[in-house]
């Protein structure tokens, strides 16, 4: 098992950023892809962006490409999500998640954690 903790949501006005954080503990891999996805009310989970620990090969949807930075610390099997220039249409729960593979589903979700852009 792969626990996982987010921190680092909150209510901003749009334009403004906010950095979450993810810490992975438990039966974690040197293989271990971690990613943020995202779950606005009334929509789909959707992925919002990845990284490989083995190659750190990195993925953005469209939508936050240029304005979101996903990164890691090694040591910590920690993963963060800046945000930048956030709009109102990213307000969701966002949610870290795990899997210990290149490919496959994720399979270790954290709790998630609220952000909220007012316009």
């Amino acid at each position: 098992q792969v626990q996982l903790v987010e921190s680092g949501g909150g209510l901003v006005q749009a334009g403004a950023s906010l950095k979450l954080s993810c810490a992975a503990s438990g039966r974690t891999s040197s293989n271990i892809n971690m990613g943020w996805f995202r779950q606005a009310p009334g929509k789909e989970r959707e992925i919002v962006a990845a990284i490989s620990w083995r190659t750190a090969y990195l993925s953005y949807r469209d939508s936050v490409k240029g304005r979101f930075t996903i990164s890691r610390d090694n040591a910590k099997y920690t993963v963060y999500l800046q945000m930048n220039s956030l709009q109102p249409e990213d307000t969701a729960v966002y949610y870290c998640a795990a899997r210990n593979s290149d490919y496959g589903k994720y399979e270790y979700w954290g709790q998630g954690t609220q952000v909220t852009v007012s316009s």
